[in-house]
């Protein structure tokens, strides 16, 4: 199978914090693999904007050196590297000042898509909002990339919506996740949507329970000052996990289509019931004889910042009503593992005798480290004695079903970096979205800090703390093993 690869609109893509880190690691690798892969226009411009005095010969050879490193050479397996680099330029400027932008002016045509995306922290994102349209460089058409986090609550939120709103229309803004550039996530609305085999049953007359996982087994490391501040609900839950929960629980949009399918989403989030405090855990990482706790890394002895949150919430509409959705994050777990798991309930009679039950149809959908899906399904053991019954799944990972084709599959962000000059907004978030989504998650993170909550210590690489186990346990349910 070759995959279609759709060229897009001559662009100039200007990339503020353009030495940065993600850059660095993510953006100038994954852009550098679309211009391999021919999807890339060859008069594209990528301008660098940042502190740092480079030329363009040194901007160049500092993207050259990026890309050498995090894999985008070995992984595009292509070997014009040069001719990507001389679409490269670079200008020092001042976020906050006048210095640089009569360059960056210069350096943009008028007769082609533009894009800036704001790689720095959100405190600069009203200034570059300002000085591009004071210094006549943004059009009604350009548009505008920004990263999480998009407030730390909602009133905060609500700001950052209306500096941005103050020179550009919600359509020019694309905030992105990018989870929600993940092939498989994609997937999820392909499964639901595209075959009617899954939406009869994607209800609570069928499904018992959805759990929803995002685990890692890195500690917050050299970011714990930043984390401290933040921590698991805040850097995790209210914009990964929820997205997530919005694809697998939405009803289906009138057609696929930007707003169609953001509304649908955003009725989910309306419809979060608000969650009790005895059906959420808090967790930190313990430390290890080799390695430090979350509050040694933190830097703070007395944090009371989780590393680790799981919880159990519902839907109050008509097709989610009593279906419980468990979610779980955390730093320094068992396995490295994100995943949605659909548990369908039991058969309401077995007919075959002495058959222990227990048998259930689980839709197991793999966003990383393996992406993929698997469908346990109920068949006979092999062999003479009876009818004894198993479980077996009916796999299909991207590896095995697309052959050399799955290495071809682009990294989320340059999925949606594509997407951002093609104008299709439909995998970013909506300013509504946002704010509704804070709106559910402060009275949690409120509560928590007017009980003074002290999150339960956990081992590093375990499951987690064993009131999150509990948590389920107490439903007669039980957490997907990690180490599977």
């Amino acid at each position: 199978m070759v995959s279609r690869v759709i060229p897009v609109e001559d662009f100039d893509l200007v990339i503020f914090g353009g030495t940065g880190d993600l850059a660095r690691r993510k953006i100038l690798p994954g852009l550098f693999r679309r211009y391999c892969s021919g999807q890339m226009p060859k008069d594209a411009r990528i301008i660098g904007a940042a502190r740092s005095e480079f030329d363009h010969d040194g901007y160049r050879t500092f993207v050259r050196e990026a890309i050498e490193e995090f894999g985008g050479v070995d992984k595009a397996g292509c070997t014009e590297l040069d001719s990507f680099l001389n679409q490269l330029f670079y200008t020092p400027i001042n976020a906050k000042g006048v210095e640089g932008w009569d360059t960056l002016k210069s350096l943009m045509r008028g007769n082609v898509v533009q894009a800036f995306y704001f790689s720095v922290a959100p405190s600069l994102f009203g200034d570059l909002a300002e000085r591009l349209h004071d210094n006549k460089i943004a059009t009604p058409d350009s548009r505008i990339v920004v990263e999480k986090p998009f407030g730390r609550d909602l009133e905060s939120a609500k700001e950052l919506n209306a500096t941005l709103r103050e020179h550009f229309d919600e359509t020019q803004i694309y905030r992105i996740d990018h989870y929600l550039g993940k092939e498989t996530v994609q997937n999820l609305m392909a499964v639901r949507f595209g075959n009617i085999l899954f939406e009869p049953l994607w209800n609570n007359k069928y499904v018992d329970h959805i759990q929803i996982t995002v685990a890692e087994t890195v500690s917050v490391g050299g970011r714990g000052a930043y984390y401290d501040k933040s921590g698991a609900m805040r850097d995790m839950v209210q914009n990964h996990l929820m997205q997530l929960l919005c694809l697998i629980a939405m009803e289906p949009p009138s057609q696929f289509e930007p707003d169609a399918v953001r509304d649908e989403k955003l009725k989910v989030i309306r419809a979060l019931e608000p969650v009790e405090p005895h059906h959420i855990v808090r967790g930190q990482y313990d430390a290890t004889p080799d390695e430090q706790s979350y509050r040694d890394d933190a830097g703070d002895p007395k944090s009371f910042t989780e590393s680790f949150v799981a919880m159990k919430t519902h839907i109050a509409n008509w097709r989610w009503a009593g279906v419980p959705f468990y979610m779980r994050t955390g730093k320094k777990m068992r396995a490295r593992s994100s995943e949605i798991i659909v548990v369908f309930k039991d058969l309401n009679h077995s007919i075959f005798e002495g058959d222990d039950a227990g048998h259930r149809n689980v839709l197991t959908i793999q966003l990383q480290p393996n992406e993929g899906m698997t469908l346990d399904v109920t068949i006979k053991e092999p062999g003479p004695g009876g009818m004894r019954l198993i479980d077996v799944p009916l796999d299909m990972s991207f590896d095995e079903a697309l052959g050399p084709d799955a290495d071809d599959i682009p990294e989320a962000y340059e999925r949606l970096i594509m997407d951002v000059i093609r104008g299709n907004q439909t995998l970013f978030m909506r300013g509504d979205e946002v704010e509704a989504a804070w709106a559910w998650t402060d009275p949690i993170i409120q509560g928590w800090e007017a009980r003074r909550d002290v999150p339960k210590p956990y081992d590093a690489y375990s499951r987690g703390p064993e009131d999150a186990m509990a948590l389920l346990h107490r439903d007669g349910r039980k957490w997907r093993d990690l180490s599977v």
